[in-house]
């Protein structure tokens, strides 16, 4: 079920009528783990029963573990749920890839082995409960909390439909306990939850889907070697669209959750104004960034053991956070990228210590950041290191017989849309949304309100899925 469509729309409407017309909050839990099924099981319902026996499993082991009267008790009960979670990853998203490279090293060395082609479809979201599910025994492992007090709260963590197929990504902490009393939007919080699922949707549907993503096509979907102004204007196209698709998601998903009584946490916080790549990964995907962070880049030694053990922590982090978004080696290479820029980045930190740069140094730097973001989005989007060898040298101007690809409708709605994009980042580089909403004067909000509620409108077609679902 896609938030960009109209079962959804009625879904939404049902569920927060039966939400609010229920008093005991044990029945309104049990609406919201029935509600989250239907939703997912609304894609393929078998995938459904798999999501139920990993939540079963994942809190019978938590229980479990925080039952062990020792460590290696503890650790045994950990090192299952990480198996078992990381196993249906690795079965349902890497299955193919993995026969494929084994094939490939095999031919290396002489070996001729055609391996079967396994017909896997690959459960929506499941990159993102799986996250989530081990954060959840990690944390326990960890002491950092304790299981979920029964069945029910977890399994609504785990279920809740809107971070369940796209983020943001919950930990147990910040989820778990607002289960533990009742919980009802106010006036306020219903009506900024609504802003925010319209702020979204125009993010989706008007601008990522409408405006920017027929460019990216054109570029990246094509055998056409495009040349300097239409790889640029392509890749541009396509920074565009990953982030109104993606931060539409999320903003969507705070939305309705908002509707209902919960608060999420951002996952964006306009990153293409970042100054530097440590700063771009503090306001991108905010919620897997501090997950990558919290339980691969700290347990591999963060920067508490010397330089050299820094940077492989840096490097293997970023490498299998690239390798998390997609079985290609180009999301590896994507994810490679940032680590050598993180840690570039670092090194001239260490060696300019005391440089404080000026208001204009600033933003050149920030631009900067942004233009080097947008090359490695070239990995990202390509699906194939051919094509993005293809974009990268058109992006340098080296393909020499390329011909015009896009009209001039293209670039020019490319090019103001993502600069608007990019300047409105700037200037809410230091705000928060909801501080600019509330001192604005409310015959502007309800303007700019109705002016994208009415885009949306005009715009709504079949309804494209997001892109993080595929991740």
């Amino acid at each position: 079920m896609l938030f960009n469509s109209l079962t959804f729309v009625v879904f939404f409407v049902v569920v927060v009528a039966l939400y609010w017309s229920i008093h005991s909050w044990q029945a309104r839990k049990n609406l919201l783990v029935v509600a989250s099924y239907i939703f997912y099981g609304a894609w393929n319902p078998p995938f459904a029963a798999l999501l139920f026996g990993t939540t079963a499993m994942d809190f019978w082991l938590g229980r479990r573990m925080a039952k062990a009267k020792d460590q290696h008790s503890r650790r045994r009960w950990l090192v299952a749920s990480v198996c078992m979670n990381l196993s249906m990853l690795g079965f349902f998203k890497y299955g193919n890839f993995l026969l494929q490279n084994f094939q490939w090293l095999l031919a290396r060395v002489g070996i001729i082995y055609q391996p079967p082609h396994l017909d896997i479809l690959l459960p929506v979201g499941i990159s993102f409960y799986t996250f989530a599910t081990l954060s959840y025994t990690l944390d326990i492992y960890l002491r950092r909390a304790l299981p979920a007090r029964n069945f029910l709260d977890y399994a609504l963590f785990v279920t809740f439909f809107p971070h369940l197929v796209a983020g943001p990504i919950m930990r147990p902490t910040e989820l778990v306990p607002q289960f533990a009393a009742p919980r009802r939007a106010t006036a306020d919080q219903l009506r900024f939850g609504l802003a925010l699922i319209t702020l979204g949707l125009f993010n989706k549907i008007v601008l990522a889907d409408s405006f920017l993503a027929t460019a990216a096509e054109r570029i990246y979907d094509s055998d056409k070697l495009p040349g300097a102004l239409d790889a640029w204007i392509g890749t541009l196209a396509f920074s565009g669209q990953i982030f109104c698709d993606f931060a539409g998601y999320s903003t969507t998903a705070i939305g309705v959750a908002l509707c209902l009584g919960f608060a999420m946490p951002d996952n964006f916080r306009f990153p293409y104004a970042a100054v530097g790549f440590s700063d771009f990964w503090r306001r991108w995907h905010i919620t897997l960034s501090s997950w990558l962070r919290d339980y691969l880049y700290i347990p591999l030694g963060g920067n508490r053991h010397g330089a050299a053990r820094t940077y492989a922590a840096l490097m293997g982090t970023m490498l299998l956070g690239g390798l998390w978004h997609g079985a290609n080696w180009t999301f590896v290479a994507w994810g490679g990228l940032h680590g050598l820029y993180l840690a570039v980045e670092r090194v001239l930190r260490a060696k300019f210590a005391g440089y404080r740069p000026g208001p204009l140094m600033f933003v050149a730097l920030g631009l900067l950041t942004y233009m080097l973001i947008n090359l490695t989005w070239v990995f990202f989007r390509a699906k194939t290191f051919g094509k993005a060898w293809d974009v990268l040298r058109g992006m340098l101007g080296l393909n020499a017989a390329a011909k015009p690809i896009l009209t001039t409708y293209f670039i020019v709605s490319v090019s103001v849309i993502t600069g608007c994009i990019v300047l409105s980042h700037w200037l809410m580089r230091a705000r928060t949304l909801e501080s600019v909403v509330s001192r604005a004067p409310a015959f502007a909000v309800s303007l700019v309100w109705a002016l994208m509620a009415f885009a949306i409108v005009i715009a709504q077609g079949s309804g494209n899925a997001f892109i993080y679902f595929q991740f």
